[in-house]
């Protein structure tokens, strides 16, 4: 039986939905082929045993889960040995055996963002996902924009704004802003996920609120044209042997009750948005989407996993981002657009830990 060290949590705004996926994967692994070991990650970033309840670390109504210390530590092995401890309160320790592969479900920064992936390589670990240069410029929206231009992807206009350019030449940023045209806009953290300190601006006196909103995540944030149109994603998994990139069907994010579909209706309010797997799409337009999802998961250098997040425009479909750990609980669209091309949610994370094995 191979030993998974199933890592989250993480000292990034985007905690609780890290612990929230973890607990899809704890749900739906196949035990009688691996040994799950659940590593947590305190906000302050400390490693810490973890309790394997997927109920602990559910996201319920009015409460988020959360990664906390409690005296007790874990103890990463050194390069050449993939042996985990357990350091107790009382300053004993025990191993918990060696590590096969390591399985980090970690958004946002500090971990989606290629440190956690530098660190498992300087260990020699196996892990799941991405790699170092490919998580760095798929979290980064300034940067992965830029190569998906370069690959000649069809790409969300956009500026880029750096705080200190705001707080010392705003009018030069509200005339590059003005270029993008009609409103409404949308402002992004550049280096944030799970919608976390994004606004939706429909006047250009919200503008500077929209920002501070924004900076308050990250010193850099994007400011999007908003596109009217179809909000369509596909999810993207490696194949093994070096074979091109398998892309799912097409899902389709509907929302009903609120301006977008932001943090609270993607993990806080059922109702306000529906995701519909498989999406109504024609053979020709789910054919292009595929493509243009591969050429994105190829244009970041990706392995592992992504999803693919586009808008369906008259003027056709446009990348809005790609998420190289997307949600990962049962109902997220990831797993579900696999579900709905014909692979369960255990056979994907079972094709996941093998790719790793395979990288290594």
């Amino acid at each position: 039986m191979q030993r998974v060290v199933l890592l989250f949590g993480g000292a990034s705004s985007e905690h609780s939905i890290s612990c929230a996926t973890a607990s899809g994967v704890l749900s739906a692994i196949d035990r009688t082929k691996y040994e799950v070991i659940p590593v947590g990650i305190t906000r302050a970033g400390q490693f810490v045993p973890a309790v394997d309840d997927v109920n602990h670390w559910t996201l319920t109504e009015g409460e988020l889960p959360e990664v906390h210390f409690t005296g007790e530590s874990i103890i990463w092995p050194t390069r050449g040995n993939r042996e985990l401890k357990h350091s107790k309160a009382d300053g004993s320790t025990h191993s918990l055996g060696e590590i096969d592969v390591v399985f980090p479900v970690l958004h946002g920064p500090n971990g989606e963002d290629g440190t956690m992936q530098g660190f498992l390589e300087l260990l020699d670990l196996p892990y799941v996902g991405n790699g170092v240069f490919a998580s760095a410029a798929g979290i980064d929206k300034e940067f992965s924009k830029a190569l998906f231009i370069a690959a000649g992807l069809p790409v969300t206009p956009h500026v880029v704004i750096h705080k200190e350019q705001w707080l010392s030449d705003p009018e030069t940023v509200l005339e590059n802003v003005k270029h993008l045209g009609a409103l409404p806009l949308f402002v992004k953290p550049a280096r944030a996920g799970s919608s976390v300190g994004v606004s939706k601006v429909k006047e250009m006196t919200e503008f500077a609120k929209a920002l501070e909103v924004a900076f308050n995540e990250d010193s850099k944030v994007t400011v999007e044209k908003g596109l009217v149109g179809r909000e369509v994603e596909c999810a993207v998994l490696s194949s093994r042997g070096g074979g091109a990139p398998k892309v799912s069907v097409a899902g389709e994010i509907v929302v009903k009750t609120r301006e977008f579909y932001d943090f609270e209706a993607k993990y806080r309010d059922g109702e306000a948005a529906k995701l519909i797997c498989p999406a109504e799409l024609s053979p020709e337009q789910l054919a292009e989407m595929q493509a243009l999802a591969r050429r994105a998961f190829n244009a970041l250098g990706c392995f592992g996993l992504a999803r693919a997040d586009f808008f369906l425009t008259k003027d056709g479909f446009f990348v809005n981002e790609l998420n190289l750990m997307p949600g990962f609980t049962p109902i997220s669209m990831y797993p579900k657009c696999w579900q709905a091309s014909g692979v369960s949610y255990p056979d994907l994370i079972d094709e996941l830990i093998q790719l790793a094995f395979e990288r290594n």
